[in-house]
């Protein structure tokens, strides 16, 4: 008799694998509509450019509540003068920096974002504005001032580059991620002081004009949130930071308001790399964001 096959597994459905270098295949284009449709049955498909925002609240104090039982924080923090340093102050520096890493585990998503944005620069020049005073120094204040408003008309092509860290939790509830990511935020700005780096965590109100600003970069809109404005008109900050519309027809590129815009993937494997890299990535004067996801952690982010 021939032997009876006890194999009873299911076979497994052909995963439909989307290459970024090839057109898409009449049977990809037909596997995602279908997962379009599937998606407005079940009500995930979002229907606004609100809904398109993956989070579900923004508090106060700076903590982010992304999903039911995930929440995260958002550090600021600025450069040092690392390419001007000694060899062996570069060797501490990077030590240091390898320390830094080092204290994140499984329990901590990671995420470091470096945005190089375009900026209103008569918002911009208010920084260095130095209002006149009663005595006799105002020619000096006013001769000062121009200097900075001439740097930054020719050092920057109005395009100002900012570094965030942002780090996430699991827990069960609000009270319970605060407690963790407030200790988790103490010992990053620990490891910042180490390196010899200023850093400053974000408010809600600070996270929110940064989406804001991301969102709707070279938007005449200005961001005009405050908290009581939830309240008042039932909104959500959502509505006070999300563009006109996002437009992700495209397999190649996006819509974001009146702005369109690419994504690249790098995976680097290579067992070595040169420090100037990123800094490379960075020093082009055009607006251009860099995130950087450290690969011990999970990819959930904000």
């Amino acid at each position: 008799m021939p032997k009876q096959n006890t194999n009873t597994r299911p076979k497994q459905k052909k995963k439909h694998i989307i290459s970024a270098n090839k057109p898409l295949s009449a049977r990809q284009k037909k596997a995602i509509a279908a997962a379009i449709r599937k998606a407005q049955m079940q009500g995930r498909r979002a229907a606004s450019a609100q809904q398109t925002i993956p989070y579900k609240e923004m508090y106060p104090d700076g903590i982010c509540k992304v999903k039911d039982n995930y929440f995260t924080k958002t550090i600021q923090f600025f450069d040092i003068n690392y390419q001007l340093a000694r060899n062996e102050d570069k060797n501490e520096i990077f030590e240091n920096y390898c320390d830094f890493l080092n204290y994140f585990d499984q329990s901590i998503s990671v995420q470091f974002s470096f945005l190089n944005q375009t900026v209103d620069m008569a918002e911009y020049e208010k920084a260095v504005h130095i209002p006149e005073q009663a005595d006799n120094f105002n020619d000096i204040r006013i001769e000062y001032m121009g200097m900075l408003k001439n740097q930054l008309s020719r050092g920057n092509n109005g395009i100002i580059k900012r570094k965030f860290i942002t780090f996430g939790i699991e827990a069960d509830n609000l009270k319970a991620a605060k407690q963790k990511l407030e200790r988790i935020e103490t010992d990053i700005l620990g490891n910042f002081k180490a390196l010899g780096v200023q850093a400053r965590p974000l408010n809600g109100l600070e996270r929110l004009e940064l989406l804001h600003c991301t969102f709707n970069e070279g938007e005449k809109d200005k961001f005009g949130f405050h908290w009581d404005l939830v309240h008042k008109t039932g909104l959500s900050s959502k509505d006070f930071i999300a563009p006109t519309s996002f437009d992700f027809r495209d397999s190649r590129t996006f819509g974001m308001g009146g702005r369109i815009g690419t994504v690249s993937f790098l995976q680097i494997l290579a067992p070595e790399l040169t420090d100037r890299m990123l800094a490379d990535f960075l020093d082009l004067d055009m607006g251009i964001g860099v995130i950087f996801i450290l690969s011990l952690s999970t990819s959930r982010k904000l």
